[in-house]
């Protein structure tokens, strides 16, 4: 057995078995946006930037919700890191509970103060009836997915991402199967347009989350008893937020400058709007691999740390990130040599499909720095130095990248190229930011893991 197997507990984890189920999960996730937005597309392009704009904000308070999650699956891969399997499972028990009263409580929001916030939106017609009738249902349940997103972190953290892989296959058949029945009024069922695709996702949704929770007992080896739920521990909550704030306050950072930029599209008109959505949903392909790589070596590093191998994690991101940025390189210039085809996979639409086309074509400016950003970030956050992160996302996403944005698209009229551009000076700065502090390993003082014998051994699958 390999040093890196016993610092991971015996279970020999690695990169690529931890990394394609994790990829292709996302990439069903991916497919059930990607399935909406062309099913929709059959409804009208203003359907798509309806949904556009709604899931921009659900994408935020997702992330809100993640706080537990996030910091929850961190702590706990690095207890089972220590081989303090007890200690995780109360973790883990604590996390689910906390996430599902904050779920409550931003899916209660989204109901009373949903149609308030899309009203400043500078929406208008047809598009603000379509947004307002997906946010009242999608954002109304909105808790499943806190709850989804508890259970999956912590499957995949116990090393499971093959099972939690199948978990997002059957979401996905289920999803576009329903899509294809309540949208177009198939099957028996009636026509209902929008409305039919935010039922889609809530019926689908509440399937994946029964299967998670069947699943998480089944691949636990100390299971969450009862107790563990209420159990209220100062010490390991203090613990999932010291990571969980402020992971999910880079992330909503991140995205909440995202819908201001989705404002300045707003300015642009119909067209430019939803050639930001298509765009989007051919460029998520492009970093997929990435999100993917950034999150198995956040698992790896995160049972690295807690088991003190500190040496092994440094160079585990190294080759990460080598990896990460020439692969997305791959994909990127796949999708500017068919970046034509790809924009009329979604619309007909002459103008649409040349904007689409043009901000594909400079897109490599912005992947080569995400894919470092993506590895980078997930790498500092399972280390325990998630503050960090938030401070430089501050620096270069709000004072540096939204005012140049603002000036690309309104003072030199370079329209939504202008706004790639910006999002790309982002991440090539804060990817730089990052590579200096891993390479400073000043992460090597922030574990979790207090000293202490481990209470069990952690068995094999």
């Amino acid at each position: 057995m390999s040093t890196e197997a016993q610092a991971d507990g015996g279970k020999g984890l690695s990169l690529y078995k931890l990394t394609w189920p994790i990829f292709l999960e996302i990439s069903l996730f991916m497919l059930m946006g990607t399935a909406d937005t062309l099913m929709l597309s059959v409804v009208s392009d203003d359907a798509v930037s309806a949904v556009g704009v709604v899931n921009q904000y659900l994408f935020i308070c997702i992330l809100i919700m993640e706080v537990v999650s996030n910091g929850a699956a961190i702590v706990v891969a690095q207890y089972i890191g220590a081989r303090r399997m007890l200690e995780a499972s109360k973790i883990a028990g604590l996390a689910i509970t906390l996430n599902l009263i904050l779920g409550l409580a931003v899916s209660g929001a989204l109901l009373i103060f949903g149609n308030m916030i899309l009203g400043e939106m500078n929406l208008h017609g047809q598009v603000l009836d379509y947004a307002k009738t997906y946010m009242s249902i999608v954002g109304g349940f909105l808790f499943i997915q806190a709850l989804i997103n508890v259970f999956a972190s912590l499957i995949r953290t116990y090393g499971f991402t093959k099972e939690s892989m199948y978990v997002a296959l059957g979401m996905n058949v289920l999803h576009i199967g329903l899509n294809y029945a309540l949208i177009f009024g198939n099957l028996g069922f009636p026509e209902m347009g929008v409305a039919g695709a935010a039922v889609s996702t809530v019926i689908s949704r509440g399937v994946a989350f029964l299967v998670f929770l069947w699943l998480l007992y089944r691949v636990m080896e100390v299971r969450i008893a009862f107790r563990y739920y209420l159990t209220f521990t100062k010490e390991y909550i203090q613990k999932i937020l010291r990571i969980g704030i402020p992971s999910a306050l880079e992330q909503v950072t991140y995205h909440a400058c995202q819908t201001v930029f989705l404002y300045y599209v707003t300015y642009l008109g119909s067209e430019a709007l939803a050639a930001r959505q298509y765009a989007n949903s051919i460029s998520q392909y492009v970093y997929l691999f990435s999100a993917a790589i950034g999150m198995g070596t956040a698992i790896i590093v995160g049972r690295l740390v807690g088991a003190k191998q500190k040496e092994l994690a440094f160079r585990r991101v190294v080759t990460s990130v080598t990896w990460s940025v020439g692969i997305t390189v791959l994909v990127d210039v796949l999708a500017m040599l068919f970046r034509y085809p790809l924009a009329g996979l979604f619309t007909d639409n002459p103008n649409i499909v040349a904007i689409v086309a043009q901000v594909i074509l400079i897109s490599i400016v912005l992947e080569t720095g995400r894919a470092g950003n993506l590895v980078l970030v997930n790498a500092l956050r399972a280390a325990g130095d998630a503050k960090f992160t938030v401070y430089m996302g501050f620096i270069s996403m709000v004072l540096m990248s939204l005012p140049l944005g603002y000036l690309l698209v309104f003072q030199l009229d370079l329209g939504l190229v202008g706004i790639w551009l910006a999002i790309a000076a982002d991440e090539w700065l804060r990817a730089v930011i990052m590579w200096a502090r891993w390479r400073s390993r000043r992460w090597e003082s922030r574990s979790l893991v207090e000293p202490g014998a481990s209470d069990t051994t952690v068995a094999a699958h």
